[in-house]
């Protein structure tokens, strides 16, 4: 646990860990800043248009432009910002900073210490693989990422698409949250960091004590008369999701 308050954290891991649903519940808190997916490359743009920024002739606007202007909407008014980064993100916000701060090039959490402050990291992760994989898989095909929400940018509206079973679909993303969780434990030890690690299975069953876990790590003081922790997001596994699970079991072996 940090010894002093952190200025900022991200919460890292894979996409259907809980993440939309952990972001809000933060923020219910009044605590811990606003986190929203800020630096989603594809959705960037769609932030840079919310909050105003000028733009350069050729239609982009300048990065550090957009980091202040994420801290000022994801920051609650103790002054703590909250972002989600998902492997791959993180890849690209470093190398967009390195830009504005050549002096520190090549120091990953030297460069987001100096946009971000004293910083901290949330590592979510899913213990069930394979659930993890169907929910991504019917995410993908489908277009909702989400329901209800909390002031995101994208990712609730749908296409409109029936989803259909597919099992290469579902091994392909069980390899790629292999791999990424990998990377995410791999970046974590190269720079000496211990982030807080959280279980979307612990998420699921107590939202509340997880949550407070959270505030406890960043060292975040918590009114004697307690907070709320509200959930704004709506749980989207159903009957298809466990019947994908059990039709992929049976026509693969190992899972």
């Amino acid at each position: 646990m940090p010894t002093e308050r952190v200025d900022s954290y991200f919460v890292c891991g894979t996409p259907r860990t809980g993440s939309s649903l952990l972001l809000g519940l933060l923020e219910s808190t009044g605590l811990a800043g606003r986190p929203q997916a800020y630096f989603r490359s594809p959705d960037e743009p769609l932030w840079a248009d919310r909050w105003q920024l000028p733009r350069r002739a050729d239609g982009g606007f300048d990065y550090a432009d957009f980091v202040r202007a994420a801290l000022a909407a994801g920051r609650t008014g103790n002054g703590v910002f909250g972002a989600k980064l998902m492997w791959g993100t993180l890849e690209e916000v470093v190398a967009k900073l390195a830009a504005v701060h050549p002096d520190l090039d090549g120091d990953d959490v030297a460069l987001l210490n100096r946009a971000f402050g004293r910083t901290a990291f949330v590592y979510l992760r899913r213990d069930d693989v394979l659930a993890q994989a169907v929910s991504r898989l019917r995410a993908e095909q489908t277009g909702t990422w989400f329901v209800g929400g909390s002031g995101e940018i994208s990712g609730d509206v749908g296409n409109g698409q029936t989803p259909r079973f597919d099992a290469n679909g579902i091994r392909h993303y069980i390899e790629e949250i292999r791999e990424h969780n990998a990377a995410w434990e791999a970046w974590f030890a190269s720079w000496g960091i211990q982030p807080h690690v959280v279980r979307y299975e612990d998420l699921a069953e107590d939202m509340a004590a997880t949550t407070r876990a959270v505030l406890d790590f960043l060292g975040l003081d918590v009114p004697e008369d307690g907070c709320a922790v509200i959930a704004r997001h709506q749980r989207q596994a159903d009957e298809l999701n466990r019947q994908w699970i059990a039709r992929y079991r049976a026509a693969v072996t190992g899972i």
